[in-house]
């Protein structure tokens, strides 16, 4: 049977991890769920991955990051959904936990965060 969101699977499968406190999730792996899992990585929700060819399309192996026992990925929820995509402009970007968060976002230049301007303000 075809998955409908392997990005809401992808999501559901490092929640339910963490909130198990797993120390690796085996996700099947595609090129989109490997720009996510780098984003992770470069902002330190996660410590590595790994993608694992099996003659298929492959396995992505993640390794959570835990200090003092706590998930470093407190949250995570996918916005836009295959039945009903959210188109935004880049200026009108709303802010995460006030701030505090990061938005994965899908873009035509790949996958990217929405960075933080060095005064605290919003913007690209």
């Amino acid at each position: 049977m075809a998955m409908t969101d392997p990005i809401a699977d992808m999501l559901t499968r490092v929640r339910n991890a963490s909130k198990a406190k797993l120390p690796v999730v085996d996700i099947p792996a595609s090129n989109l769920k490997r720009e996510i899992a780098r984003v992770l990585q470069e902002k330190g929700f996660i410590k590595k991955f790994v993608v694992v060819e099996d003659g298929k399309q492959g396995i992505l192996k993640v390794l959570l990051r835990y200090t003092k026992g706590e998930s470093a990925i407190q949250g995570i929820q996918r916005v836009s959904t295959p039945g009903l995509r959210h188109y935004v402009d880049a200026a009108k970007l709303p802010r995460v936990r006030n701030g505090l968060g990061y938005a994965i976002i899908s873009t035509s230049k790949g996958v990217m965060t929405r960075p933080r301007s060095p005064q605290g303000k919003r913007g690209w």
